[in-house]
């Protein structure tokens, strides 16, 4: 992506095909005029877009050598007052295919040229209307596919996080300069900067950084959904429970065993919480080769679970055999949370199954095939996703990029506070002061370089 703000780009703004109404953006020196040449009033009458003030919607037609394309309304945004923080117009049109590419193709032939993927709002980032961390919450709140995911979205994008880190990083500046002052008055052996509230200050910042770190493993799921694996032994309906809680036949059903061979993933929202669900091949010793490889694989996806969901079919397991086989699962779950699920109630007695498997109270007792008590493990999954206490309104980091500069910032930190309770000399705490500073400034773009704006604006759609 080469960096040009100097030019006019147009995107379509509204998704591809057949729509009541499109919306196609301009931004750029030249936006206002190059929509002006062919605004009209309804009744023919050249009306100057040029005069209008920001944030105005103005009605009429667009016309094209004495050829009506479409009735328009066309919105200004002037300046500074722009999303982009340039000249920008919205002009939004009927949904026609054709009359979005007759409108694309005549802005292109007067003078705009077509926007590259995030190339809207790279221009925000440029124009400092939005720092870098804001830029990737736009993204995370177009992508954002639950009620929490576009929460934190929200609380990001408004700035939540950002004015965490640059609080952060300033606190660090001012005692960074005068670290930074001794070096040139390193002979006269003089310390403008008080050790001990260095290393208090450092002590402070880091903590507040390792607890944004830790945030990562709950924000990356609040992102990416909760991962939840269905296991047990082959033919206790995991591929029927799995359609059951999506609505859908995702998965082979069949009375064979080992039918399932590789894991099928798909999501699914609760009460506003997005779950991956992911069923497993059948736990079980085989001499199939390719049946093996997908009971390896069930148990890698155990271990990279945070909710697990044990199914066993209520005929044909004792408790005891329920108790070992939990027992030999217990070195992949480690600190996942564990649901036992009982399946086939159909013609079994509830109380007596309770009674049978008295040593697991938590049982949820259900009926995969015929949609029996499925409720009940939904509402246990939301129950344990909520004990999580997740705060939206606290800075949660779900940014894997925001996350590793967080870690070396950290470890340069930690380096400070080794190097302070050695008594180290002013130009190697230098060093480590400046590495922390990088790092929490690559965050919000404070430091950036080219590669890292097109690593991250090429991920975006265009026209945004």
């Amino acid at each position: 992506m080469k960096i040009n703000t100097e030019d006019t780009i147009v995107a379509l703004a509204t998704a591809h095909g057949s729509a009541a109404i499109a919306v196609i953006r301009l931004s750029g020196p030249q936006a206002i005029q190059i929509v002006d040449q062919f605004f009209y009033t309804k009744d023919l009458k050249k009306k100057s877009l040029i005069k209008q003030p920001s944030h105005t919607a103005n009605f009429g037609i667009l016309l094209h050598e004495d050829v009506i394309i479409d009735e328009v309304i066309v919105t200004l945004f002037i300046g500074l007052k722009s999303y982009t923080g340039q000249n920008s117009v919205e002009v939004s049109c009927h949904g026609s295919p054709f009359i979005q590419q007759q409108l694309l193709k005549l802005f292109l032939n007067t003078g705009a040229r077509m926007a590259q993927p995030g190339e809207f709002t790279m221009r925000a980032f440029l124009n400092q209307k939005l720092d870098l961390s804001q830029a990737e919450a736009v993204a995370d709140l177009i992508a954002s596919n639950s009620s929490i995911s576009h929460q934190v979205a929200m609380q990001q994008m408004r700035g939540g996080f950002s004015d965490k880190i640059k609080l952060l990083r300033n606190n660090l500046v001012n005692f960074a300069s005068l670290i930074e002052l001794e070096l040139d008055f390193s002979e006269e052996d003089v310390e403008f900067a008080d050790r001990t509230d260095l290393k208090n200050l450092v002590t402070t910042i880091n903590s507040v950084i390792r607890k944004l770190g830790d945030s990562f493993e709950i924000g990356n799921v609040i992102k990416n959904g909760i991962p939840v694996a269905i296991v047990g032994k082959p033919n206790a309906g995991k591929s029927t429970l799995l359609n059951v809680l999506l609505e859908d036949d995702r998965a082979i059903v069949s009375e064979i065993p080992g039918t399932t061979r590789d894991t099928i993933e798909d999501e699914i929202i609760i009460e506003g919480v997005l779950f991956r669900f992911i069923d497993t091949a059948g736990l079980r010793i085989t001499s199939d080769i390719v049946e093996q490889i997908g009971v390896n694989r069930a148990l890698e996806v155990i271990r990279k679970s945070a909710i697990i969901i044990y199914l066993f079919d209520a005929h044909t397991l004792s408790s005891g055999d329920l108790k070992r086989e939990i027992d030999l699962l217990s070195d992949y779950i480690g600190s996942s949370q564990l649901v036992i699920v009982a399946n086939k109630i159909d013609t079994e007695n509830q109380l007596d199954l309770k009674d049978e498997f008295s040593d697991f109270p938590e049982i949820i007792y259900i009926s995969a095939k015929g949609n029996k008590n499925v409720n009940l493990l939904k509402q246990k999954l939301v129950n344990l996703f909520d004990t999580r206490t997740v705060d939206t309104t606290d800075t949660i980091v779900t940014n894997a990029r925001h996350a590793n500069s967080l870690k070396n910032a950290s470890e340069a930190l930690n380096k400070v506070i080794n190097g302070l309770n050695e008594n180290i000399p002013s130009d190697l705490l230098a060093l480590d002061i400046r590495y922390a500073l990088d790092e929490l400034g690559a965050i919000t773009g404070e430091v950036t370089n080219e590669d890292l704006l097109e690593n991250i604006f090429t991920k975006f759609c265009i026209g945004k």
